[in-house]
């Protein structure tokens, strides 16, 4: 009994040893290390820079758990640096994130595998299997660590970001052969937060930056993604300007919801190689139930009932009397309303109007109000456009947007024409519109070259085009879309931009915002951002994940949906317009 009790105590020290925040845990058993060469070390540069570092004490890969969190919400978040599967450089990355999620609860744990890139094998290869066996490790010591095994996710960057990507879409596939009962426990992740993942793509695989931007037909997801029954949730975070191309996410994105996996797509306008949106991956875990019980949802119209922040407002019609194109005695009278703001900080101008599927529209419902308010206290001027409907009459052979257009058209000449009246710039315009209204800003945006109806005076002597565009949700975007909704999601080849989007020289970036369950798809929005990024002009994207259509109208607290309003000042700063 004596020695069994000291055996006991002994396994207990060793136990409390292994979970020390900062040790190293060795993956592999001594000599069991799949495709051992030489010249690999695991190492983070911050330790290979130090002057006495040893490369022979340094050849095994680890885990290095962190301090247990103070309120632990039963999840662990693995980190993983990049560093072109070359080092592992990601020191500052690891440190912030170690901090930002220990603080929402997570165990964390870094990840450290075998750098350089092996010889004679993909560059990948060695990681891989430092990966799924770090997971299994990381699965086996669930109980032990007070974390629930089917709440373990990865935060990555750059190389580690596609290792992460091998991880959340192949754990099905063995990366090395069985060595012993811990390659029994599975290697699945539940939820990945991916950071500008490279070499995803065909014209990067060989491990350098996207040949050719990642844009062309013949341009690939790499088929070692396979896109397993394992599968999970990701949040994909990405720079538009990155010469490890942001398409890489798109075409992830693209699988994932034709699987109808969840999943957040979050692109910068810009940004070159980098982690950005730390706090949208952060609102993804909310949203998806990875942080506890999501708060009850609430109305934006009651998070935003209020005009104070404005001080004038002027109504009037966008056409003269008798001058209107095509009228219609079944459609609503167009107009335009002023909302100039207390204490003006910009001289820009926000023009919004709400959907309808080009059945109907109004400016006073929540698509439409709580931008509007929240633009004002923030001291811009809001023009809200109410265009007609219901659709034009099928016995006139026109489209069910043309009306709508004719008078967006028509609406912006009119703000130019009279902006400087209110003390604000004529050449500074934005158009935003949800829905129906979302396919009308893309049509405001990349169609202003082509007149929509024959000029009636000399307001239409001055152009109409636009210097940004907003697009919440945007419907009937793609060719693969009818009455209800898009009938594969957008995400078969055969799914490609409607031909009245001209695109022509005078298209502007635009701001995009889509909810991934949307049954007008998300792919709307991110076809359109494919093809102005090929043009070369940059534009933001936030897709949010388990939001239908409308997603905003009600939304809980911490989530994208929630604080979406910010994604469009935000974009507006960026374009220094506000």
């Amino acid at each position: 009994m004596k020695m069994k009790r000291q055996l006991l105590i002994l396994l207990a020290i060793l136990t409390a040893a292994g979970m020390q925040a900062g040790k190293h845990i060795s993956i592999w058993p001594k000599g069991k290390m799949p495709d051992t060469q030489a010249g690999q070390i695991a190492a983070m540069t911050a330790e290979t820079s130090l002057k006495d570092f040893n490369p022979d004490k340094a050849r095994m890969p680890y885990l290095e758990w962190m301090d247990k969190p103070v309120n632990p919400n039963g999840g662990c978040m693995i980190l993983i640096s990049g560093g072109g599967y070359d080092v592992t450089c990601d020191n500052d990355l690891i440190k912030l994130w170690t901090k930002r999620f220990t603080e929402l609860g997570f165990q964390c744990v870094n990840f450290v595998y075998r750098t350089p890139r092996p010889q004679g094998l993909p560059i990948y290869k060695t990681a891989w299997e430092d990966g799924q066996r770090a997971v299994r490790m990381v699965r086996s010591e669930a109980k032990k660590r007070g974390i629930d095994p089917e709440k373990i996710g990865t935060i990555s960057m750059s190389a580690g970001s596609h290792l992460a990507l091998l991880l959340a879409t192949s754990s099905l596939t063995p990366a090395y052969a069985r060595i012993d009962d811990l390659d029994d426990v599975p290697c699945h992740i539940n939820f990945a937060i991916v950071n500008a993942p490279a070499y995803a793509l065909t014209d990067s695989k060989g491990g350098t930056p996207n040949v050719r931007l990642g844009i062309g037909p013949d341009v690939k997801l790499d088929t070692i993604f396979h896109f397993d029954a394992k599968t999970c949730p990701m949040s994909l975070h990405h720079g538009g300007n990155d010469p490890y191309s942001p398409n890489a996410s798109t075409m992830v994105f693209r699988q994932l919801r034709k699987r109808k996996i969840n999943a957040e797509l979050h692109l910068y306008p810009g940004k070159g190689h980098g982690a950005f949106g730390l706090e949208r991956g952060v609102e993804f875990l909310k949203q998806m139930g990875f942080l506890g019980i999501i708060s009850p949802e609430e109305d934006i119209m009651n998070r935003f009932p209020s005009d104070n922040d404005r001080a004038k407002y002027v109504k009037e019609d966008i056409w003269p009397d008798g001058k209107m194109p095509y009228p219609q005695a079944n459609q609503c009278t167009p107009y335009i309303e002023w909302h100039i703001p207390n204490n003006l900080k910009t001289k820009a101008i926000q023009i919004i109007y709400s959907g309808g599927s080009y059945m109907g529209n109004e400016t006073t419902g929540f698509e439409v109000v709580p931008p509007r308010r929240y633009l004002n206290s923030l001291g811009m001027a809001v023009v809200t456009m109410r265009y007609r409907t219901p659709r034009p009459a099928a016995e006139t052979g026109m489209k069910k947007h043309i009306s709508a257009w004719q008078d967006l058209q028509r609406a912006i000449r009119i703000v130019r024409s009279k902006a400087a009246d209110y003390g604000l710039d004529g050449n500074n315009i934005g158009i935003m519109g949800s829905s129906a209204g979302g396919h009308l800003t893309i049509m405001g945006v990349t169609s202003s070259q082509q007149q929509a109806y024959l000029p009636i005076d000399d307001l239409d002597k001055l152009p109409c085009n636009v210097q940004w565009g907003i697009g919440i949700y945007p419907a009937y975007a793609l060719t693969d879309g009818d009455e209800e909704n898009n009938t594969s999601s957008g995400t078969d080849d055969s799914a490609v931009l409607v031909p009245e989007f001209n695109f022509d020289l005078k298209t502007v970036p635009m701001l995009f915002l889509h909810g991934d369950e949307d049954g007008w798809a998300a792919m709307n929005s991110v076809k359109t951002w494919e093809k102005m990024r090929a043009m070369g002009l940059q534009s933001e994207l936030h897709v949010l994940a388990k939001r239908d259509h409308c997603f905003h109208r009600m939304a809980s607290p911490g989530t994208g949906s929630y604080t979406y309003l910010e994604r469009i000042s935000d974009f507006l700063k960026e374009m220094k317009k506000l």
